[in-house]
C-alpha cells in the first residue's frame, strides 16, 4: 500500500469518527431538553435539524490540523480553535474567554496555564474533541495517546483533563484498527495500559469491573456522567458505554443519553469512538437529521 493510500484510509477513518461525533453531539443536545426525554423512552427521534455544539466545532479543528500538518501542531491548533470559535455553540465560560483572548493576540501557553488559579482546567473539553485523532492513528494507540496529550495542553493543562483526552484517543485507535477486532474487556485493558495513574485511570478500572452491568443509571451513579464536567467524571462512563456497544451506534447513543448528565459531550465521545469502526456507523436517518459539518473544513469533509 502506498503512502497516498495509507493517508486516504487514515482520513476516511478520521472522518467517519468525526461524523459519528457530530451525530452524537447533536443527538445528546436534543435530549438535553427535558421536553424531549419522552421521545428517548419511546425510541423516537426528535425532528430535524439537529445542531451540534462546541464538541464538533473543536473536533473539526483537530482534524483540520492533522490534515494540514500530519500531526498536532499546537500553535496551529490554537489558531484554528480561536478563528472558528462560535460563541453560540455552547462553549464553557473558561474556554470561551480563552479563545476570545487568543483571537485578540494573547499567548495560548500563558492563558491555558493561568486557568483556575494556575491549576489548569480539568474539564472534559480535551476529551470531547479527540476521537477523530484516535481514528487517524488507528492501530497505533501509543502515538494516538502522545498526540492527544499534545493537543490537550492548548486549552486544558490539568493532568486529569490531559489523561482523559489520552484515554479517548487510545480507545478510538484500538476500535478503528482494521487489522484487529477488539472486545469490551480488551478495549478497556488496552486503554488502561496506555494512560498514567490518575483519577481517570481509577475510574476506568471501575468501568472495567462494571462491564456486565446493563443499567446506565446504576453505572453513572458510580462513574459519573459529566454532570461535574470534569474529565474523571466523564471519560470512564463514556468508555464503558462505548465498550458495551461496539458496532451498535444507536444502542450506544440511547444508553449514553439515558444516564443524563452532560449529554452532548458524553454522546459525542461515545459516537466518535463507536463510529470509527465501519460496523459502528450512525444510521443514515440520523445522519440526515444533523446539520452539515462546517464549510471551512478542508477536503471531503465539507
Amino acid at each position: 500500500m502506498t503512502a497516498d493510500h495509507r493517508d486516504a484510509d487514515r482520513l476516511k477513518r478520521a472522518l467517519a469518527s468525526l461524523r459519528g461525533l457530530s451525530v452524537g453531539d447533536a443527538f445528546g443536545t436534543e435530549f438535553s431538553r427535558p421536553s424531549r426525554y419522552p421521545l428517548l423512552k419511546r425510541h423516537e427521534l426528535p425532528p430535524a435539524p439537529w445542531q451540534w455544539t462546541d464538541d464538533t466545532e473543536m473536533a473539526c479543528s483537530v482534524l483540520a490540523v492533522l490534515m494540514t500538518h500530519g500531526r498536532i501542531d499546537q500553535d496551529a491548533l490554537a489558531r484554528s480553535f480561536a478563528e472558528h470559535h462560535d460563541a453560540g455553540r455552547d462553549y464553557g465560560r473558561a474556554v470561551d474567554r480563552l479563545l476570545r483572548s487568543i483571537k485578540e493576540g494573547r499567548d495560548w501557553h500563558e492563558l491555558a496555564v493561568g486557568l483556575f488559579k494556575g491549576q489548569g482546567s480539568w474539564g472534559n473539553g480535551a476529551a470531547m474533541r479527540i476521537a477523530p485523532l484516535g481514528a487517524w492513528y488507528a492501530g497505533d494507540p501509543e502515538q494516538a495517546t502522545h498526540q492527544a496529550e499534545i493537543s490537550a495542553y492548548v486549552t486544558h493543562q490539568h493532568r486529569e483533563a490531559v489523561v482523559g483526552a489520552m484515554a479517548v484517543a487510545a480507545a478510538t485507535a484500538l476500535v478503528a484498527d482494521p487489522d484487529r477486532e477488539t472486545g469490551p474487556e480488551e478495549l478497556l485493558d488496552g486503554v488502561l495500559e496506555l494512560i498514567p495513574r490518575s483519577a481517570v485511570q481509577a475510574g476506568l478500572r471501575r468501568a472495567r469491573d462494571m462491564l456486565d452491568y446493563a443499567d446506565p443509571g446504576t453505572v453513572a451513579a458510580v462513574l459519573g456522567c459529566g454532570r461535574r464536567t470534569s474529565a474523571h467524571d466523564t471519560v470512564p462512563f463514556t468508555l464503558w458505554a462505548a465498550a458495551r456497544h461496539l458496532g451498535a451506534f444507536e444502542a450506544a447513543m440511547r444508553t449514553t443519553a439515558q444516564a443524563g448528565g452532560d449529554m452532548d459531550t458524553t454522546c459525542a465521545i461515545v459516537g466518535g469512538i463507536v463510529a470509527s469502526s465501519p460496523a459502528g456507523a450512525p444510521p443514515r436517518e440520523w445522519r440526515e437529521r444533523v446539520e452539515p459539518l462546517p464549510a471551512w473544513m478542508p477536503g471531503p469533509s465539507a
